[in-house]
């Protein structure tokens, strides 16, 4: 029991270790990763840097392949617009339904969402950033009331918060321009102003997606 503990200890070590440098983009896009070097480099085994490379790849970070080791994700340009083209599509969709069924009490979490927003980019911490996008945008797909869209939605979530951890330099600018976006977004929704809602929610996707590549400061 003892040394099943100490296994899953250096395991969790491991992948925060890890997830920690991709977040600091101490790796690049497509860069091996060597299980025996990162095991030295750590002062673990390879059987729990295997463990967290099986974890890194369940949240798509990560690819693994037989025979070659892992390597950190590098998609394509087109693949990042497809996502995002999708997502644009699939957010539009819920917020559609979601201005005619949103609550008091989802409208209460997403000004939530939005404080937190506001407290954590000024820590700088990207990753409970993306976290709390996300949470964001889950809360407006689940408003929409359609249980398939909200777990479309979150799939691609999923696959734009990788995008976003890789390439956007959300702390390289002054300001936040998501915030105000998320608070036009709320706006509209209070409003019952579906044509506003959906317009805001558009351009507010697909901004995200322009700003990866080029490095402009996306929205998320």
């Amino acid at each position: 029991m003892r040394h099943r503990s100490q296994v899953q200890s250096s395991v969790d070590y491991a992948y925060k270790e890890l997830r920690h440098k991709i977040m600091n983009k101490e790796f690049k896009p497509g860069q091996r990763l060597p299980e025996i070097a990162i095991a030295e480099q750590l002062n673990v085994s390879r059987t729990p840097v295997r463990e967290a490379f099986r974890q890194l790849a369940n949240e798509g970070l990560i690819n693994i392949f037989p025979n070659e080791g892992a390597s950190l994700v590098n998609p394509s340009k087109e693949e990042i617009e497809n996502t995002f083209e999708m997502r644009a599509y699939l957010e539009c969709l819920a917020i559609k339904k979601a201005v005619h069924r949103i609550t008091p009490l989802q409208l209460c979490m997403l000004e939530e969402e939005i404080q937190k927003e506001e407290s954590i980019f000024a820590a700088k911490d990207l990753d409970k950033y993306l976290e709390i996008n996300n949470a964001f945008h889950k809360i407006i797909a689940e408003a929409s009331g359609n249980v398939v869209l909200y777990e479309f939605i979150v799939s691609v979530l999923s696959r734009s918060f990788v995008y976003l951890v890789l390439f956007e330099s959300f702390f390289d600018f002054g300001g936040n321009p998501s915030l105000d976006e998320h608070r036009e977004i709320v706006k509209a929704l209070r409003n019952r102003d579906e044509e506003r809602a959906v317009e805001l929610m558009r351009a507010h996707v697909l901004t995200s997606a322009e700003g990866i590549r080029d490095g402009s400061g996306a929205r998320s």
